[in-house]
């Protein structure tokens, strides 16, 4: 089970590797310069990598949830654990054995003490000979004691005598009892083998499961991601490629040169003006010239002039990138105050241009200045005042660098 668990456990590793290699080079190769099929054909690795991925997870959860589970459920019902530890299989297959092994080692421990005293009886006899061989070289032994020594020896010989016949039949017993033991033993011993062969059938089996598992090469999805593979690499070519890059990057992309434009007397009026980001929801514009009857209007109408935010699509036409942004850190409730007192000087100092461009709210390269001379990444030099103003009715854009504005809603002019 901790073998299985370990594979599975690398199997989930390898895919979340994969996986966060193919995220990592997709992006690579998207933001990179490579263009076109040879730039399919490289993505298609990646593909790949993520398709392989997923079989790999697959494979870990095969592992876990088919291979070890079962092997988990086997355990529980082949192997039970005891209170005081160990298995009860274990216990039972050594109490067998020893039940049989009672019988037949009773009478071996007969045999091994009839032996011994065979044997003692033995040396006592071999003592007492010797005794008795000695005594009668010895002139100054008593008749007396020599006959101790010739009882002594002839007792011997009857313990040696009675030692071995009670020798030989216990071994008599013991080996009468052989087959009987051998007989219970076998059974035992059968019993056991029975249950080891469930269990060296039930590790094959599940051997043979994990090897499936394992073995992504006859898995037809396996063959399918690299077959496609092949087919994506394959059909990276060179020529449509660059095909494709002169079509699009080269000499062969569509152009927008200038051409002449007509005079067009719908066009009464222009707004020069950059787009400021505020805190509110007003839109500040600059430079606002105004021609023929509009400036003969009295300058009421221009105080109460306002915009909501969503007219700023007008305006932004003519916003320049290039421009720096000034400081948007004050809000206009902060510029209320000199608003309001440069309102006066403003409306009587307030000019009304009779020159004007088409070309100034379409082209943010251009300038006033007809001749090219100024520079358009330069900051205005002219001071600007700003004027919070209210429309007073409402009014919608007929051209395009008109504004809309609905009555009621404040604005800041500069």
């Amino acid at each position: 089970m901790n073998c299985i668990h370990e594979r599975a456990r690398i199997e989930k590793v390898y895919a979340q590797q994969l996986t966060e290699w193919a995220k990592r080079w997709k992006q690579l190769v998207e933001k990179g310069p490579q263009y076109g099929t040879v730039e399919r054909a490289w993505c298609a690795f990646m593909s790949e990598a993520e398709k392989v991925s997923e079989l790999h997870l697959e494979v870990k959860g095969s592992l876990m949830n088919e291979d070890f589970e079962k092997i988990k459920n086997w355990q529980k019902e082949a192997f039970h654990k005891q209170m005081m530890g160990g298995f009860k299989e274990t216990k039972e297959a050594e109490d067998g054995f020893r039940k049989a092994q009672k019988p037949w080692a009773k009478k071996l421990k007969e045999v091994e003490a009839a032996k011994k005293a065979y044997h003692a009886a033995c040396k006592e006899e071999k003592l007492a000979v010797s005794r008795e061989t000695n005594s009668k070289a010895d002139p100054a032994l008593n008749p007396e004691q020599l006959k101790k020594l010739q009882d002594k020896v002839e007792r011997s010989k009857q313990d040696v005598l009675k030692t071995k016949e009670k020798y030989e039949k216990s071994l008599k017993e013991l080996d009468n009892a052989t087959p009987q033991y051998m007989e219970n033993m076998e059974q035992v011993f059968e019993q056991c083998q029975q249950f080891e062969e469930k269990r060296l059938r039930f590790f094959r089996e599940v051997l043979l499961e994990v090897q499936k598992h394992l073995d992504l090469s006859n898995v037809a999805s396996y063959k399918n991601i690299y077959r496609e593979l092949e087919q994506n690499i394959k059909t990276a070519d060179a020529v449509e490629d660059l095909r494709w890059f002169r079509a699009n990057q080269g000499p062969g992309m569509s152009m927008n040169w200038p051409q002449f434009e007509e005079w067009s007397a719908d066009l009464n009026r222009t707004l020069s003006r950059r787009e400021k980001k505020k805190a509110s929801d007003g839109v500040t514009l600059t430079g606002i010239n105004q021609t023929g009857d509009q400036a003969s209007q009295p300058n009421k109408h221009s105080s109460s002039l306002s915009v909501q935010s969503n007219t700023v699509q007008s305006v932004q036409s003519s916003y320049n990138p290039f421009e720096d942004e000034e400081d948007t850190g004050s809000t206009v409730s902060e510029k209320e105050d000199n608003k309001i007192k440069n309102v006066s000087s403003y409306e009587k100092n307030q000019s009304y241009p009779t020159d004007w461009s088409d070309e100034e709210s379409n082209n943010p390269f251009s300038s006033t200045d007809a001749n090219g001379d100024t520079n358009p990444f330069d900051e205005d030099t002219s001071p600007a005042m700003e004027v919070r103003v209210r429309a007073l009715y409402d009014y919608e854009g007929q051209e395009q660098d008109e504004l809309s504005f609905k009555a009621g809603k404040f604005t800041a002019f500069t």
